[in-house]
């Protein structure tokens, strides 16, 4: 099982704050660090204000040397296909190729509304959503002349530069994330675009039960689903004793108990028998929603105490 480090910048981070955290992620061994992509924070003001998810990532490629850098997920409303497949080639030649895209359809409406950024039906942006792989992937791969025509994006003899460093994704270029609970279309543009699928913050019965439709997406497009990486993404709030895991759940606005049924909280034992839980299910990669991004002891903790005990 691979360890992930998951941030929420949304809720108020700096690029120091973030740069921080990528660098003791990267001292301690985790495979990644990624990023939420969000205008808007939840439930908070967010100070000192939002940062672009990949300006955030490009200022971190020139500032780490070795860890994997990504979005959960960067919204298909926020950029046009064409300029968002230029950005993520442009911060994987930045990091030497170390760049994974996480991408959606979209779902925050608040942040749409409140920086006039159009936020249409939910079908229309899984249309969308679908168009964007189409054209993001196609561009990477063509070796000139790239066309798409489709209702919502066109693309027409286009040399599809620059290209990115990595071109072992599914369909060439960097690996491509998707997730989510969606029971139909959701499997299906996984099971074509996807290098990895994720489910964010939910329990085992789901996780088991949204695999499985994944998988038989994959069947369905003759696809072996080995070749699809598996993952979820859960809260953070481990401690060495109960009243440090009090503590943190504290720091972070939540309840500890339920922490423990909802995400991975408790002891190092107690996430370490969760995780392999997971694992059974089949999850090769944990990304670890880390919400206090000044508790970088937290990070060590769990290198120490919960990293060596389940894979790397």
């Amino acid at each position: 099982m691979e360890l992930r480090i998951f941030t929420e910048p949304q809720q108020g981070a700096t690029y120091d704050d973030l740069l921080a955290v990528a660098r003791t992620t990267e001292e301690l061994g985790f495979g990644a660090f990624f990023r939420s992509d969000h205008y808007l924070g939840m439930g908070t003001e967010g100070l000192p204000g939002p940062s672009d998810a990949w300006i955030t990532l490009a200022g971190l490629a020139r500032d780490t040397s070795t860890i994997r850098l990504g979005t959960m997920m960067t919204s298909a409303t926020f950029r046009h296909p064409g300029p968002l497949a230029i950005s993520v080639a442009n911060v994987d030649a930045m990091s030497g190729g170390r760049v994974e895209l996480g991408i959606g359809a979209g779902w925050f409406e608040a942040e749409h509304t409140k920086y006039g950024i159009p936020f249409p039906s939910t079908g229309e942006r899984f249309d969308r959503f679908e168009e964007q792989l189409e054209v993001i992937t196609g561009l990477w791969a063509t070796e000139g002349g790239f066309d798409f025509a489709g209702e919502h994006y066109a693309v027409s003899d286009s040399p599809g530069l620059p290209k990115p460093v990595q071109t072992g994704g599914r369909r060439g270029g960097p690996p491509v994330l998707i997730g989510g609970l969606g029971k139909k279309r959701t499997p299906e543009l996984a099971a074509r675009f996807a290098d990895e699928f994720n489910l964010p913050f939910v329990d085992e019965a789901t996780t088991e039960a949204q695999f499985a439709r994944v998988r038989a997406a994959c069947e369905a497009a003759d696809r072996d689903p080995a070749t699809m990486a598996w993952s979820n993404a859960l809260v953070l709030c481990v401690g060495e004793d109960e009243a440090e895991v009090e503590r943190r759940a504290a720091a972070i606005g939540r309840e500890k108990d339920e922490l423990r049924e909802n995400g991975l909280a408790g002891t190092p034992q107690e996430v370490v028998d969760k995780i392999g839980r997971y694992a059974a299910l089949g999850a090769e990669r944990v990304y670890l929603q880390v919400l206090d991004l000044g508790d970088l002891d937290h990070l060590r903790l769990v290198a120490r105490d919960v990293m060596p005990h389940v894979g790397r």
